[in-house]
């Protein structure tokens, strides 16, 4: 860890911090992709959508997200249905244990929290199927809570500008987020979050990162390492 503690040290600083926030804020103002679990705050449908979101590309879930939500708009009426019902609808997303995981959440929170989604990191990191990033993800969007989010689009942004090198494994690496927590801003995050996803999934893509139409390019480490 103290090799982590020194490039946090080293590289982060207020300064590029500002500046990094300031650039994207900007970037996101014209160019935040819209989905229709951006569109809510209803806790019940983005718990249904980022159990969606896990290993699969948002455009492809957004047809079986509507489909779901128009056959189960609540939790009670999702947790009358069978694990079948469910893996059939969810079928084009493939990973079957999804299916399973859902139907086994759902009848936690209607058993020990009267059907209402839990508003605390904690509690859903107790649900089958959640992790940290599905977690944070539903408190930051559901519940305004100021909970920074790590995936690979985030570790790639945060590695590539910030010239850190972060474990094998993004998602569970302390140094990224722990880097991740620092640069968040300490109000809005739900869109700041929103906001470093889509910058990695539209300019700094893992391959042919549009880096000569990037805003963050004249302190970005890789484009100067370069």
């Amino acid at each position: 860890m103290k090799v982590a503690i020194a490039q946090i040290e080293e590289n982060i600083t207020p300064a590029k911090v500002k500046w990094f926030r300031c650039q994207l804020s900007e970037w996101a103002k014209q160019n935040l992709r819209d989905f229709p679990w951006r569109r809510t705050c209803n806790p019940y449908a983005l718990f249904i959508a980022e159990f969606m979101l896990q290993k699969t590309d948002a455009q492809t879930v957004v047809p079986i997200y509507e489909a779901f939500l128009d056959r189960y708009p609540t939790l009670q009426e999702l947790t009358a249905a069978t694990v079948e019902d469910i893996a059939q609808i969810l079928k084009p997303l493939g990973l079957f244990f999804r299916a399973e995981r859902l139907y086994q959440s759902a009848q936690i929170i209607l058993d020990k929290y009267k059907g209402k989604i839990p508003d605390s990191e904690k509690l859903l990191l107790e649900m089958p199927g959640i992790g940290i990033y599905t977690a944070r993800s539903i408190c930051s969007q559901a519940f305004d809570q100021p909970l920074a989010i790590l995936d690979t689009n985030v570790a790639r942004i945060l590695e590539r500008f910030f010239g850190l090198k972060g474990d094998r494994v993004k998602s569970r690496c302390k140094l990224l987020w722990r880097t991740a927590e620092l640069v968040a801003p300490a109000k809005k995050v739900a869109t700041w979050n929103l906001t470093l996803l889509d910058f990695g999934a539209m300019v700094c893509t893992a391959k042919n990162p549009l880096c000569s139409q990037c805003p963050l390019q004249k302190q970005c480490n890789l484009v100067i390492s370069n």
